[in-house]
């Protein structure tokens, strides 16, 4: 509880992670009510909204994906900043000496 409360915990990817799961649900419920729209809409010269609900079912969860992850690769950058701050603060191990004969 004292990392979560002193920050050293991060609780923003766990976040990331939701708003993602979020994200491609309303892009597939997007996309659908969209390609449905189109469709009954087609023969009033409507149909763009067709191929933009495809476009919006296939392609919006992958643009989801990519922002998210750009968004995780700064909190992995900052975990692996700390394994190095960790590494190089403890002391070096010290070689032992064979024994004189």
């Amino acid at each position: 509880m004292s990392d979560f409360s002193s920050f050293r915990t991060m609780v923003t990817p766990v976040i990331i992670q939701i708003v993602f799961w979020i994200g491609v649900v309303l892009c597939l419920i997007g996309g659908t009510i969209m390609i449905i729209y189109g469709a009954t809409q087609y023969q009033l010269g409507q149909g763009r909204y067709l191929w933009q609900g495809v476009l919006l079912f296939l392609l919006g969860p992958l643009a989801v994906r990519v922002y998210c992850e750009i968004l995780i690769i700064f909190f992995r950058i900052n975990e692996t900043l700390t394994e190095i701050k960790h590494a190089i603060e403890r002391p070096a191990p010290q070689p032992t000496r064979p024994e004189a004969a």
